[in-house]
């Protein structure tokens, strides 16, 4: 088989059989050859590359390496050190019985270390098992006859296909392995566990050949290990290896600085090393039966099986054979080089489905055409858009947190079909009740997806160049959908009905709902789903109780209390935080807000929400205040005025920011875009609209505007959610989102509350006590009056108020906007993933590893 001949036959893996094999030069090697089944595969040749090339990267005392291989032969095969040994299994279950307590403290600091070199190379070894551990003079070596990730996709008639088929070994299976869940290198941590209670006890874990298959995967996933015989200097280490939850696991550098080898001497007792001393005389004796070449035609004849095992006599002939080879671990984290192959089309999905939430929610022409025609009372349309607004930002958080415990997709999933039902029933309402709950609920549904969607787009573009392009698209919709989605409310409702706006809205969830099913990829979810109430409570009751406060801001004429549901909300929100520093499974792990890039990249995407909310305030002033007639612009008018933003916005992020996230630091693409924005809104409050077409008066400034926030989000959006591990995807996801949110609708408060209080002022300064008072309490009351439908004696000075009134919170809004871009240029950098304390924490007497940082 290539330059190897092909001497003895040593077993079988799940890709193949594994010869020994020798070299012109006399080197002994293990020579692994896949099957002319899967040989036959392309789609498997292409991943058993890849999987080669990949196992080459690692390196380290306790590994065996890859040293040839012919991944285009008729039969791809590979050659890897020959460890010349027996496996664990062997020596404890066969010969020699349970490792004394200091051996087993040594094998678990060379496996953790062995581990380690796995997981650095991009691989999770997801086989470790006593006969995968080879036991040498020197030490272990950790080898592999597992299935290879090159098995994990074909299709067809394939053995992955067949029923019953285990990718695994019982007794050696970590609870997400057999809950079928997508492994993280936390599962060989546990899998590890569970060889050092073997080699301490002799024992299998959770009943593993003592009961079915069924019962023992049950245990797996849900009882407590028994651990009796396990040395107690041993038991707290092996005890958090075999947590549920992943992440409460140490890591293999943590297991092997807690398990240093307190000497240099041997690691084994006496009888073993001098029986490890005989097997590796025997193999330097070893010779084959017959000396012509074994032919390898079309498929592989088996070479002469060689008798003889570890412990047992050795006959006169035939010699005896080596024990199993080395084979390198397999199956990569996630490399970069196999992504989803319709992870493009399935962005293309999340893109609708973020666009169809911001178009629900800003359905401002089709509601109140809606709330006209039903008839609805001033007090029920108010509640027609603030329940909407409650339900959408109070149910964020619970989104993310559901797309952890339950999975991205099954929550984007349900997301849409309740999105597609609420939409058909909004527009089939017959009654303002109908409509109230029926849009409330869309709200709720649009609050699941928002979260979800951004954690899958984190989830599958994690490379930086794709992870730019990515977010790009990501950060158009975000920035420019508002926009998109009031355009395209204006449209029907003027053009057809607001009906058909709501059934126009399902038939597109039902689209997307299509999308998601087919193209959408997600990754793994928490392998222990207990599902944070506390947390949520909290979180939720305070970003619901915030938005509340900030509504009722908008509309002082009605006398709703503003302070209380602030004061609540602030009080709820630092509650939410301390739980989440204290919860063994928060909704928010404690590593996502405690890391300096990402927190400046979630408070500059609330700062960047507060520049967006010039948009509703430009539509005012364009359809109301400053109309030259008494007409004034209808919503198509103000639509198409305000269309560059997103134009400019999609320019910004997808052909800017994108093709610089992986060349060019974030914090310089974020200030350079927010500084854009805070000029733009300068501009803005500067302009004259009396004299103009809105269109042409605002398009420098929208877009400057429009650029400068597709070149901001996209670094912010990338920073907030890089590094959170894949199972907290969702959280991570649900804190950005959210706050951008609240940011938007502070914006909006400050440009309200400024602009009536700044009119109201100049108004008292400008007009006589003779003039109409009406005017007066109108501004004083929020509302715009229109130039045209007043007295020519007033209109200079209500036309200069109104100005100045619409121009002094842009100026706010600038001064805040680029307050944000000095904080994210000082500040904002890649966010690191869940950090490895260098030195052990201090610990309890007794307790002989360092506590994981985040358990």
């Amino acid at each position: 088989m290539g330059p190897y001949r092909l001497i003895g036959r040593l077993g079988e893996g799940g890709m193949g059989l594994v010869y020994l094999g020798r070299s012109e030069a006399g080197r002994t090697v293990a020579v692994k050859v896949v099957q002319a089944e899967f040989a036959a595969n392309p789609e498997f040749r292409r991943r058993f590359a890849r999987e080669v090339a990949a196992a080459r990267r690692v390196g380290g005392a306790w590994t065996a390496d890859v040293l040839d291989a012919d991944t285009d032969a008729a039969l791809p095969w590979v050659a890897t050190q020959y460890i010349p040994g027996p496996d664990l299994t062997t020596v404890v279950g066969k010969d020699f019985g349970p490792l004394p307590e200091d051996s087993v403290r040594v094998l678990a600091h060379r496996l953790a270390t062995a581990l380690q070199a796995v997981h650095d190379a991009g691989l999770i070894h997801r086989d470790l098992k006593p006969s995968n551990v080879l036991v040498t003079v020197d030490g272990p070596r950790v080898i592999d006859f597992g299935i290879a990730r090159a098995l994990d996709t074909l299709t067809g008639d394939s053995l992955h296909t067949r029923t019953g088929m285990l990718i695994g070994s019982p007794g050696f299976m970590s609870p997400e392995q057999v809950r079928g869940l997508e492994l993280t290198p936390a599962s060989d941590v546990f899998c590890l566990g569970a060889v050092l209670v073997h080699a301490a006890t002799g024992r299998l874990l959770f009943g593993a050949g003592e009961s079915g298959l069924n019962a023992h995967l049950f245990r797996v996933a849900e009882e407590e290990p028994d651990l009796t015989g396990v040395p107690e200097s041993l038991l707290d280490l092996v005890r958090a290896c075999l947590s549920k939850d992943p992440a409460a696991r140490p890591s293999p550098r943590e297991i092997a600085d807690a398990t240093v080898p307190e000497s240099d001497g041997e690691w084994l007792p006496g009888p073993v090393l001098a029986q490890l001393g005989r097997h590796a005389a025997r193999l330097l004796d070893y010779a084959p039966a017959t000396t012509p070449r074994a032919p390898v035609p079309t498929q592989v004849d088996p070479a002469p099986s060689v008798p003889g095992q570890f412990g047992a006599p050795v006959p006169a002939t035939p010699p005896p054979a080596p024990p199993p080879p080395a084979y390198a671990p397999t199956v990569p984290v996630a490399d970069p080089s196999v992504p989803h192959p319709r992870r493009w089309w399935g962005l293309t999905v999340l893109a609708l489905v973020q666009l169809l939430v911001l178009g629900g929610q800003v359905a401002t022409s089709a509601l109140s055409n809606a709330t006209h025609d039903l008839g609805l009372s001033a007090g029920t349309q108010q509640w027609v858009f603030l329940g909407s607004d409650l339900a959408f930002t109070g149910l964020l958080l619970l989104g993310g947190h559901l797309a952890d415990l339950a999975g991205r997709k099954r929550v984007l999933v349900i997301g849409l079909t309740g999105y597609a039902l609420a939409s058909a029933v909004s527009g089939a309402a017959a009654d303002g009740s109908m409509l109230l709950v029926a849009h409330a609920f869309q709200g709720a549904c649009a609050g699941l997806l928002t979260p979800a969607a951004l954690a899958l787009v984190s989830v599958n573009f994690p490379e930086p160049k794709a992870r730019g392009r990515a977010f790009g698209v990501y950060a158009t919709v975000a920035g420019g959908g508002t926009l998109l989605g009031y355009l395209y409310s204006a449209a029907l409702s003027e053009y057809a009905s607001w009906r058909l706006f709501f059934y126009a809205g399902a038939l597109l969830a039902v689209l997307a709902l299509l999308g998601t099913a087919k193209l959408v990829h997600d990754g793994p979810r928490r392998a222990v789903p207990r599902f944070d109430l506390p947390g949520v409570l909290l979180g939720c009751g305070a970003v619901t109780a915030l938005e509340y406060g900030l509504w009722n801001a908008l509309a002082p004429e009605n006398d709703d209390p503003v302070l209380p549901p602030l004061l609540a909300g602030g009080a709820l929100l630092l509650a939410f935080v301390w739980r989440q520093a204290k919860a063994a499974n928060p909704l928010i792990p404690a590593y996502v807000l405690t890391d300096r890039g990402r927190l400046t990249a979630l408070a500059g995407l609330l700062l960047a929400g507060l520049a967006t909310s010039f948009l509703p305030g430009l539509m005012l002033w364009r359809s109301i205040a400053l109309s030259p007639s008494s007409s004034g612009y209808d919503p198509m008018d103000i639509a198409l005025a305000v269309l560059p933003v997103p134009v400019a916005a999609l320019i910004g992020a997808t052909q800017i920011s994108a093709r610089l996230l992986h060349r060019v630091a974030p914090r310089i693409l974020a200030a350079t875009g927010l500084t854009l924005g805070a000029a733009g809104l300068v501009i803005l409050s500067m302009l004259d609209a009396m004299n103009s077409h809105p269109g042409r008066t605002a398009l420098p400034a929208t877009v400057v505007m429009g650029l400068g926030l597709g070149l901001a989000l996209v670094p912010l959006y990338a920073v907030a959610t890089d590094g959170v591990a894949t199972a907290d995807a969702g959280g991570g996801a649900a804190a950005a989102v959210t706050l951008a949110t609240l940011g938007s609708s502070l914006g909006w408060t400050v440009f309200t509350t400024v602009r009536a209080s700044t009119t109201a002022s100049h108004l008292e300064d400008s007009l006589s006590s003779s003039s109409d008072p009406s005017v007066l309490s109108q501004v004083k009351e929020g509302v715009i009056p229109t130039v045209s439908s007043l007295p020519a004696a007033v209109r200079p000075a209500v036309t200069s108020a109104i100005q100045a009134g619409l121009a002094q919170p842009l100026y706010w809004l600038a001064a805040l906007t680029f307050l944000a871009a000095l904080l994210t240029g000082a500040l904002l950098r890649p966010a690191r993933p869940r950090p490895v304390p260098a030195t052990p924490p201090q610990r309890p007497a007794g307790v002989s590893y360092p506590p994981h940082p985040y358990a």
